[in-house]
C-alpha cells in the first residue's frame, strides 16, 4: 500500500509536567479532533454518557487515586480547546461503550528473545494525526507510546524507561461498572517498573471496562497476557506463540459477556491457521499484515471496515537480555518508519 506523505506517522517530544504533556498532546491533535472526531458518531454516543453515574465515580476515582493523570488529562482539554468534561468522557469510551472503535491485533512469541508485534486498528479519520510520541515527564517513567488526537498515551503500544512493553486490545465487555477507566489504568501501568507491578496494578484496582494487555521487559523471557473486565482479571504466561484479536479467549474468561465482531473472530481465526501453518517458527508481520481474507482480513485498509477501523501502524518488540529492539510501520509492505526510537532503558 503506498502512502501519501500526509499520511506517515508523525514523531512528536513532549516533557514538563504532566499538565505540560497533557497540554501539548492537546495541541498535537487539536485539528483532528475538531475536524474529525467531534463529528463523528462515536463522539456524540459518547457525549450522551458524559454526565452519567459511571463517569463521574471514574472522575472521583482519578482524581484521588492519580492526579499525574488527572493533570494530563486537564492539559489534554486545554490543548484541545475542549471542555474538561467532554475530553475526560471520550477517554472513557470504552468503560459506557462496547462498541467504541478500536480494535488490534498482537501476536506473541515467546522464547530466549520474546517478541511482541501489534497492528494498532483505529478511526482512520485519525490518522494524519496519530503520532508516536516520546514524552519525558518531570516525575514518572520517561515513555514511547503511539498516540491518538483527543487521547492520553498507554491505550495502544508503548516502551517505558525501565523497559517494559506493552500491547493493548480493546475487550467489547457487556458488563462493564463504576471503577478507574481502563485507559487510565493502561496510563497508569506505563509508570510501573516491573512487569509484577503492572499485573499487581491490573488484578487490585477498581476497573470499569475491559482490556487485553501484552507485557514483557527487557532482561526477562517471559511474556504475560492479561484480559480484565469489571469483575474479573485473568494472567497468563504465554507458552507457545500466540495471537490475540480483542476478544476474550482466556479460559477463566470464558463466562465474561462480550461482543465478538465479525472482524474481531475472522482475525482471531486467520491468524491462528497461520501459526498453526508455521511449524512454530511464525513470521509475525505475515501474519499482521496478512490480507487473506478479503472481506475481514487481519491488516485492514478498507474504507467501509464493518468496525470503522484501520490499521494505522504496526509495532515488534524484540525483548533481549538488555536492549529492545523495536521497530514501528504506517503501512504493510513498507520499510520501518521509526527504529529503536530514543529512550533511556534501564535495565534490570
Amino acid at each position: 500500500m503506498s502512502i501519501d506523505a500526509y499520511h506517515r506517522l508523525a514523531s512528536l517530544t513532549l516533557s514538563g509536567s504532566h499538565y505540560d504533556i497533557g497540554q501539548g498532546l492537546g495541541r498535537q491533535g487539536a485539528r483532528l479532533v475538531h475536524g474529525h472526531l467531534v463529528k463523528t458518531h462515536a463522539w456524540a454516543t459518547v457525549m450522551a454518557f458524559r454526565h452519567n453515574d459511571r463517569i463521574r465515580v471514574a472522575r472521583s476515582l482519578v482524581e484521588e487515586r492519580y492526579p499525574p493523570y488527572w493533570q494530563e488529562l486537564s492539559g489534554l482539554a486545554d490543548g484541545l480547546g475542549l471542555p474538561f468534561d467532554e475530553v475526560f468522557a471520550w477517554n472513557c469510551r470504552g468503560d459506557v461503550w462496547a462498541m467504541a472503535p478500536d480494535g488490534c491485533t498482537t501476536v506473541q512469541i515467546p522464547g530466549p528473545i520474546p517478541l511482541i508485534a501489534h497492528n494498532e486498528d483505529g478511526d482512520p479519520g485519525l490518522r494524519s494525526g496519530c503520532a508516536l510520541a516520546s514524552i519525558i515527564p518531570d516525575q514518572g517513567q520517561p515513555l514511547t507510546a503511539f498516540v491518538y488526537p483527543g487521547s492520553i498515551p498507554g491505550h495502544t503500544f508503548a516502551i517505558n524507561g525501565s523497559g517494559l512493553v506493552l500491547t493493548v486490545n480493546n475487550i467489547r465487555s457487556k458488563l462493564a461498572g463504576e471503577g478507574l477507566p481502563r485507559m487510565v489504568l493502561t496510563r497508569a501501568v506505563l509508570d510501573c517498573a516491573t512487569i509484577d507491578a503492572a499485573l499487581t496494578l491490573l488484578s487490585e484496582a477498581p476497573r470499569s471496562g475491559a482490556f487485553h494487555l501484552t507485557l514483557a521487559q527487557v532482561g526477562q523471557s517471559r511474556l504475560a497476557s492479561v484480559e480484565f473486565t469489571h469483575t474479573n482479571c485473568s494472567i497468563a504466561e504465554i507458552a507457545s506463540p500466540s495471537v490475540h484479536a480483542n476478544h476474550l479467549v482466556h479460559a477463566k474468561m470464558a463466562s465474561e459477556p462480550q461482543i465478538i465482531t465479525g472482524s474481531s473472530g475472522s482475525r482471531q481465526e486467520r491468524g491462528q491457521d497461520i501459526l498453526d501453518a508455521s511449524d512454530g517458527s511464525p513470521e509475525p508481520l505475515s501474519i499482521l499484515w496478512d490480507r487473506e481474507r478479503f472481506a475481514l482480513p487481519i491488516y485492514r485498509a478498507q474504507p467501509d471496515d464493518p468496525d470503522t477501523e484501520n490499521t494505522l501502524a504496526t509495532a515488534i518488540f524484540k525483548i533481549g537480555k538488555d536492549s529492545v529492539d523495536w521497530a514501528v510501520y504506517d503501512g504493510a509492505g513498507s520499510a520501518a518508519r521509526f527504529e529503536n526510537t530514543c529512550l533511556k532503558i534501564a535495565t534490570m
